[in-house]
């Protein structure tokens, strides 16, 4: 047993709340309480048993396909300098930087090496056995933990999509809801589009690039939005699990420590350092961290309040609680400069005389 339950351990979701948009309502019942009106939050995603992992390396047409892509594009990387291939490289890889943090994360979801579904005809595996002797089937009805920390999901927040979940699961259902239909659309528009790029061929000196770029758009999207569709699933059938972190909300209140009290002085922590920097190489993984500024940010009428929650000096301190890999910390500094630009965007439309 001990051995289902340090699997089931390495199975989990991580958010990490990055920025939350606050609006008062003087005439409501909430005379004092601000209302989350929009976060964003990255999660990680763990949703694949060690076990899983090992057998689809060993097995399945796809997968092979799949890895000889990645060793293919891998090695386009390491082509000699002034090459195609390695222009072709470096372009590809700032495409995938501008990609939402939000597709690159739920594309990672492979529901067929994740937790079984309790019920048909949803997307992922689905439950037979119901046996709860088994060590196994009580593995498979362990509850996934979706560990997040407490102050982000404080008392400001009221739940918009349904007041029984709590917010951390009614944020991230909110996300799904969302992500559902824009990657069903991106889906069949990368699939529409991708023969209109077959008089490419003719070109013999180079691959049919533009194919080949449809293509994964529409892969790409295709995984994201069956990942939607699971995880959607996970959350109707009660097998995600809030698990509050106090260690995490420790690292939050390390960069804020009076959040809490917002509406006595709305505080936001605001970039100095984006992507309109002259200096910034435009890649998450090569600009130093970015300094940030305290004061208050609200819109003309003053009910608004944006606070950027999270940094990227606090990123190492994350990637050593939770144990991640190193290539997490990539995807992490990528999704904080994404949300920088976002917020750096809502300021400019609010600002006075735009």
């Amino acid at each position: 047993m001990s051995l289902v339950l340090g699997a089931m351990r390495s199975q989990r979701i991580i958010a990490l709340p990055m920025y939350k948009r606050l609006k008062f309502h003087p005439d409501s019942l909430m005379l004092s309480k601000p209302v989350v009106d929009q976060m964003m939050i990255y999660y990680h995603f763990n949703l694949t048993s060690p076990d899983e992992l090992a057998k689809n390396k060993q097995s399945g047409m796809l997968n092979r396909l799949t890895t000889k892509a990645a060793d293919t594009w891998a090695g386009f990387g390491k082509a000699p300098k002034g090459s195609w291939k390695l222009r072709l490289y470096e372009y590809g890889e700032r495409l995938v930087d501008r990609m939402d943090f939000e597709e690159l994360a739920l594309k990672g979801v492979d529901p067929s090496l994740a937790p079984p579904l309790r019920n048909p005809g949803t997307t992922g595996k689905q439950l037979t056995s119901v046996s709860q002797s088994d060590d196994k089937v009580q593995q498979r009805h362990q509850e996934i933990p979706l560990i997040y920390p407490p102050s982000a999901y404080s008392e400001l927040f009221v739940p918009t999509l349904n007041p029984t979940l709590h917010p951390s699961l009614s944020q991230l259902r909110s996300l799904l809801s969302i992500r559902k239909p824009r990657h069903r659309r991106g889906f069949y528009l990368w699939m529409l589009i991708a023969p209109l790029t077959f008089p490419f061929i003719i070109i013999p000196i180079i691959p049919n690039i533009p194919f080949f770029f449809c293509a994964w758009r529409s892969w790409s999207h295709y995984r994201a939005y069956r990942s939607s569709q699971y995880l959607s699933s996970l959350i109707d059938q009660g097998l995600v699990r809030p698990e509050p972190s106090q260690e995490l909300d420790e690292v939050y209140r390390s960069l804020f420590p009076s959040a809490s009290s917002i509406r006595d002085g709305p505080s936001i922590s605001v970039p100095t350092s984006s992507l309109e920097d002259p200096e910034s190489t435009g890649d998450p993984h090569l600009d130093p961290p970015s300094s940030t500024t305290t004061g208050t940010a609200c819109d003309n009428d003053g009910d608004v309040v944006r606070q950027v929650l999270l940094t990227r000096e606090v990123v190492p301190r994350i990637l050593e609680l939770f144990d991640l890999p190193e290539s997490t910390a990539g995807d992490i500094y990528r999704a904080i400069q994404q949300v920088n630009t976002r917020v750096a965007q809502e300021f400019t439309n609010f600002r006075p005389g735009k």
